[in-house]
């Protein structure tokens, strides 16, 4: 049988020379892998983390791997694959959710609020008015345009917002045991409105450890390791 089904890609594992296994998150399976039959004329630009993309996915109750076909991508990310900046960060988010999330583990929630942090980062810092208007609005409120560039801050607040929808939202005394000197910083981060959050002057060192203060953090919540190794390409 075969059912519908959009999922945002977390990584890929090719498997021969003609088959790709997609590491995916959907709001039907969660987090799940499915394979994908390829050729050398594919375009495995497709493929890319965190590419939204939709086809039809075959069950087989012989193994855990199940087939999709037809695939085709939902939105062009056109505001993320021409920036440099965003497509590292791209890597980022989609390892950093790949570790996060077990296998089988679903929720619609949070699969939506992926797809909408997704599209949140494609239009930021665009001035394209026929950019897609829901990815305008802010992914955890719901509330207000993003303003400016601030594209260096974005997976700090994401990380922010993936704690909170993962269910444990930090205050900044929570997060004490993990910020050291960085408190202050990570206090603006939480009390600003979003638009000044993300134009918060840091400096690139100073975002790597903030980042890695959150990490420590979701590691503590999860009660694992969390070894992100795209953090240093940031």
């Amino acid at each position: 049988m075969k059912q519908a089904v959009e999922f945002i890609i977390l990584g890929t594992t090719k498997v021969g020379e003609k088959s790709l296994v997609l590491h995916t998150l959907s709001a039907e399976y969660g987090r799940r892998s499915f394979i994908v039959s390829v050729s050398k004329s594919s375009s495995m630009a497709l493929y890319l983390p965190l590419n939204i993309l939709s086809g039809e996915v075959s069950d087989n109750h012989l193994s855990d791997l199940w087939r999709v076909s037809g695939l085709r991508a939902e939105y062009p990310l056109s505001g993320i694959r021409s920036d440099v900046r965003k497509n590292t960060m791209t890597m980022f988010l989609s390892e950093v959710l790949f570790r996060c999330l077990r296998d089988g583990e679903y929720s619609e929630w949070l699969y939506n609020w992926c797809r909408q942090s997704i599209l949140t980062l494609d239009a930021l810092g665009t001035t394209d008015p026929s950019h897609e208007d829901s990815s305008k609005t802010d992914p955890l409120s719901g509330e207000g345009t993003v303003s400016g560039d601030g594209v260096a801050n974005f997976h700090l607040l994401w990380l922010l917002d993936l704690c909170a929808a993962l269910g444990f939202r930090p205050s900044i005394e929570d997060l004490m045991p993990f910020a050291g000197e960085r408190l202050e910083d990570l206090r603006a981060l939480l009390t600003l409105e979003r638009p000044a959050a993300l134009l918060l002057p840091l400096s690139g060192a100073r975002r790597s450890e903030i980042a890695s203060d959150l990490l420590e953090y979701l590691s503590f919540h999860l009660d694992t390791r969390l070894n992100i190794r795209s953090l240093s390409v940031l």
